[in-house]
């Protein structure tokens, strides 16, 4: 890949908002954001007061927009900032990891309400309703409970980002986050894309974890959470 390829993953909501997402982004020029039944992803072409009233338009007051920059954001009056973070952007094709003891089925909308209890208990970002329509979403069942799953989210260009990298507590340590993003990797490759994944810089254990699969942190991006002021 190109370097101005890769540049996409700089801001990698309004790359994936104005190229291959592109006709799921809701707003216009100065402004962008998914349906907030898939994701609270928004991103707006500059920091300007123009392009924060912008973003402002699309939020109803009980909304929030999650904003992933190369810099931090400068939050304007009219809008509150919820949570502030960085988090590492990691890149590169995780390592096959065969499974002995389970199997991986693709998930669909008749999952949604085990997706959503999976997620709510293990916290690995935000999902939604139709999150899953973002892209192919793989998991583990065990006696009938989905215990582990991971799909795709963001597609900026020719990366598709992995996400939602979640496994019940009382299943971990047994390999199945690594067999799931190994198979959603080859999925991604199989298209002729490449993955990618974020991570929370505080989640060293995932790190680690990501990095010991062949991953690498190509950079660091700030994560802000807004809302609007009331």
């Amino acid at each position: 890949m190109s370097d101005r390829d890769e540049a996409l993953l700089d801001r990698p909501i309004w790359s994936a908002l104005t190229t291959s997402h592109k006709h799921l982004a809701e707003g216009g020029p100065r402004a962008l954001r998914y349906p907030v039944d898939m994701t609270p992803f928004a991103d707006m072409i500059d920091m300007s007061a123009a392009s924060f009233a912008a973003l402002g338009d699309l939020m109803s007051r009980s909304q929030v927009a999650v904003l992933f920059t190369p810099e931090p954001v400068d939050v304007p009056a009219g809008f509150k900032v919820v949570l502030a973070e960085t988090g590492e952007q990691m890149i590169g094709s995780p390592a096959d990891s065969p499974l002995r003891d389970a199997e991986i089925v693709t998930l669909g909308a008749a999952d949604v309400p085990a997706m959503m209890a999976l997620t709510e208990l293990t916290k690995p970002g935000p999902f939604a309703a139709r999150t899953h329509q973002l892209g192919t979403f793989l998991g583990i069942r065990i006696g009938g409970e989905l215990v582990a799953m991971t799909g795709e989210r963001m597609k900026p260009g020719k990366f598709t980002e992995m996400t939602a990298v979640c496994v019940h507590p009382d299943y971990r340590g047994r390999g199945y986050a690594q067999a799931l993003l190994a198979a959603v990797a080859r999925q991604i490759e199989a298209r002729g894309e490449f993955p990618f994944l974020h991570v929370f810089s505080h989640n060293t254990s995932a790190i680690a974890l990501y990095q010991r699969q062949g991953m690498t942190i190509r950079r660091r991006l700030h994560i802000t959470v807004l809302m609007k002021q009331e």
